[in-house]
């Protein structure tokens, strides 16, 4: 099952109560066709580009939440429930790709070749921080005092 996010953007003025609410109502929607919530995040009260007009007035603020879930791919054609919901100003889903991070996006050989430019990388920049030192004797005060006398 693919991983999607659904965003949420909801009225300024809804209780936590009712966000919960609908929270747990899409939940159980994913749930009843077998999927899974993994993560939930919310990103408070966030201000908007425009407004967005409403039969109740124009929004220039909203709450926004985050769900991830894994579901099956149909789940997009049910969801458009959620356009009649009246605390909703917008919904968004979006379907996670195949984004390898870190040691899964080289392969095997690239990662040993990428580790020790960076290792043989790392060492030449302490030597040279120490010729940086070695410099500094050159100009040492005390001995162009004693050619001067």
């Amino acid at each position: 099952m693919p991983l999607y996010d659904c965003m949420l953007l909801l009225k300024p003025h809804v209780k936590k109560e009712a966000l919960m609410d609908l929270v747990a109502k899409v939940g159980k929607h994913v749930h009843r066709k077998n999927g899974v919530l993994t993560d939930l995040k919310s990103f408070g009260t966030v201000q908007l580009g425009y407004g967005i007009r409403k039969l109740d007035g124009r929004y220039y603020q909203g709450q926004l939440m985050q769900m991830t879930m894994m579901t099956p791919p149909n789940l997009n054609n049910e969801l458009h429930y959620l356009n009649k919901e009246d605390r909703l100003l917008r919904w968004l889903l979006v379907k996670h790709r195949d984004i390898k991070f870190g040691m899964d996006f080289l392969g095997e050989d690239d990662t040993k070749a990428e580790l020790s430019k960076f290792r043989s990388n790392l060492y030449e920049e302490e030597e040279e921080d120490d010729d940086d030192d070695d410099d500094d004797d050159e100009y040492n005060t005390d001995e162009a005092e004693r050619n001067k006398v």
